[in-house]
């Protein structure tokens, strides 16, 4: 097997960290690259920002690869940079990729999104919902290249939320990686180009089961022809879906960024040695599908005042992301309050039917309040987590 660990270690591009990641950021390192890639400009955004692209390699299989086109999912853009740093290597793989592929990689897509860390551009438009109409420049910008570039395969990268998990009866864990082969029709059919899809994900899925055993998802493959990657594999186009997800404790998503790396590496490794020939379907439909079971918190057996009675019950809270002074803010708040069955907690509490309190003094709980509070008379809570 391929010494991924050591590939990423060695590779890991130390110049991008954390979740904010924008053009600022990236602008440095398309400097150094262009002694070995050939960096472009291939339109701004709403608000002007220049919109990059990268092309790599001389390769007769083409891919096209994007990422952020969700301003506030830069997960994937810190792997993909990663990956460019192993990629002008003098690593034997890294060579062999060069000679056996062209890439052209647009590593921020919404620019203006990315500054301002939300999903939607600067016109509040969710790009991955404009594939059809075409109503923003950063969406006739991706259409554009994708069209001049005639791609072999199509790589849409994403982040995806805390809330997905899998497992059942107890058994979950957290979606740290999930993928689709979108459907290219209503009706979900597989034809060829769905069928290439399908394959390299079961060979992307083989190589993370074995670092995050069951912890690599599936995503509802319903068609909707305004997504992107549903649109370009109705053209014809082998597409998947990248979804970089939680992992236990990494909520700057710095582990979750090298199982991306891994499925990358893996994924061109088996187009390469062209095991992706083979049938692979069955395996890939037993990735099991997302499921939304997950909360960042969640606390059992408290006692709350409630309609003037006090019950036990169990409540759980989520982290609001905000960017403050160009950093990411993790602010918990109460997001539910009730038996919460099925549902888990990434961290969970037993408060032992102690009583909440708030700051005030009060035992009132509502949705939406700060998850600041104490559970009985020693235990302080602190943004959600308890203090040590």
């Amino acid at each position: 097997m391929m010494d991924f660990e050591g590939i990423y270690n060695t590779y890991l591009n130390n110049k991008l960290h954390g979740r904010y990641i924008t053009n600022e950021d990236i602008e440095p390192i398309l400097i150094d690259l262009k002694t070995d890639f050939e960096i472009g400009t291939v339109g701004t955004s709403v608000m002007g920002k220049p919109i990059y692209s990268i092309k790599a390699g001389s390769g007769k299989i083409k891919v096209f690869l994007w990422s952020q086109m969700h301003g506030n999912e830069s997960t994937t853009t810190k792997a993909v940079f990663d990956f460019l740093n192993f990629l002008k290597s003098d690593n034997e793989v890294a060579f062999t990729f060069r000679e056996h592929f062209t890439y052209y990689i647009l590593p921020i897509v919404n620019p203006d999104g990315a500054a301002l860390y939300t999903r939607p551009n600067a016109n509040e438009v969710d790009l991955n919902r404009d594939s059809v109409g075409l109503t923003q420049p950063e969406s006739k910008v991706l259409r554009q290249a994708f069209e001049e570039f005639k791609p072999d395969f199509a790589y849409n990268m994403h982040d995806q939320r805390t809330i997905f998990g899998l497992g059942e009866n107890g058994d979950v864990k957290p979606a740290t990686v999930s993928f689709l082969a979108p459907s290219y029709n209503e009706e979900r059919e597989i034809n060829e180009p769905r069928q290439t899809a399908i394959n390299v994900i079961a060979a992307m899925n083989n190589t993370l089961q074995q670092f995050i055993p069951g912890q690599v998802g599936r995503f509802d493959d319903g068609f909707n022809i305004n997504c992107i990657g549903d649109m370009f594999m109705s053209q014809g186009v082998p597409t998947i879906l990248f979804e970089a997800g939680h992992y236990p404790n990494d909520y700057l998503r710095e582990k979750t960024r090298k199982f991306i790396f891994f499925a990358i590496l893996s994924g061109f490794y088996a187009i390469y040695e062209n095991v992706i020939a083979i049938n692979k379907s069955e395996e890939y439909f037993r990735i099991p599908q997302n499921r939304v079971i997950f909360f960042d918190m969640m606390y059992k057996n408290v006692k709350i005042n409630y309609e003037n009675k006090e019950i036990i019950t169990n409540f759980a809270s989520h982290y609001k992301e905000v960017l403050i002074d160009k950093s990411v803010i993790f602010e918990a708040f109460v997001k539910e309050i009730g038996e919460l069955d099925d549902f888990y907690g990434h961290i969970e509490y037993d408060c032992e039917g102690e009583l909440f309190y708030n700051s005030d003094g009060s035992n009132l709980l509502k949705s939406e309040q700060k998850a600041d509070f104490m559970i009985g008379k020693n235990r302080e809570f602190v943004n959600g987590i308890e203090k040590k």
